[in-house]
């Protein structure tokens, strides 16, 4: 990871990620230990190489919570255990997703609701779960993942862009209801992010250089970009910001 800014507010404070082991997820926990803050993520697979390669790099590993987010009890279980080990959350990302592509005529009321689960139930139900410790402090951040792909209107993930439309109204109307309290919710939404992932399962060479012509800078995303806006938007940098959708992808969308 490359170290573009410090954000000193950061250092000490209790970072709780969904799906911090991989992908955006692992990126963002290497970003905000850089910072020296304490961070926890749950996630389903086992992130022992992550834990390692992190203990190496920092000096200490960030600590792992095995679970399904879309077992809403386990998923608030990790975050009271993270809360014990490192203090009350003082951020919250709301990272994990699921963009399997799908068909609108195939797609399934089971498999509907999986996709929310997974996409949108989780987030909010994660954010319940912060809200009273950071109510007492009289601070803390959520940032929750969308996607520009709602916004495109782009076709073959419809339960996945219904849900990244909700999470940026979701973050509204939290940011208003929980800002008396000194919180602040802000959606984040990226482009097309070159995980290793998407690499391996979308990323032809003919799809690459579509979406790069749709962007005004023809320089694909890389997860640290979306490490950079998320550290901006959890550090006191962002301190009047709420409420809001901010986009990182390229200029593919203009919002305003």
């Amino acid at each position: 990871m490359t170290r573009t800014a410090t954000f000193h507010d950061l250092a000490g404070k209790s970072i709780f990620i969904t799906g911090g082991g991989a992908g955006i997820g692992a990126a963002l926990a290497d970003g905000f230990m850089a910072q020296g803050a304490q961070v926890a993520f749950i996630g389903r697979s086992d992130a022992s190489d992550f834990m390692a390669q992190m203990a190496e790099k920092h000096g200490a590993a960030p600590l792992f919570l095995q679970g399904d987010i879309t077992d809403t009890r386990r998923l608030q279980e990790a975050i009271a255990q993270a809360a014990t080990v490192h203090g009350p959350i003082d951020v919250l990302v709301n990272n994990a997703a699921n963009d399997a592509r799908h068909s609108t005529a195939e797609l399934t009321p089971e498999v509907w609701d999986q996709l929310q689960a997974i996409n949108l139930k989780a987030y909010f139900f994660a954010a319940q779960a912060v809200m009273q410790g950071m109510q007492t402090k009289g601070s803390g951040a959520i940032v929750n993942f969308s996607s520009i792909s709602y916004m495109m209107g782009q076709a073959g993930y419809p339960a996945y862009m219904a849900a990244n439309g909700a999470i940026t109204a979701l973050s509204r109307g939290l940011a208003r209801e929980f800002g008396p309290d000194g919180i602040r919710v802000n959606a984040l939404a990226p482009g097309w992010v070159l995980t290793e992932k998407q690499r391996a399962t979308w990323a032809t060479p003919e799809a690459l250089a579509a979406h790069l012509e749709k962007q005004c800078l023809k320089t694909h995303l890389t997860p640290q970009d979306l490490v950079d806006a998320t550290l901006f938007l959890a550090s006191d940098s962002s301190r009047m910001m709420t409420g809001q959708c901010m986009v990182v992808d390229g200029g593919v969308v203009v919002t305003g």
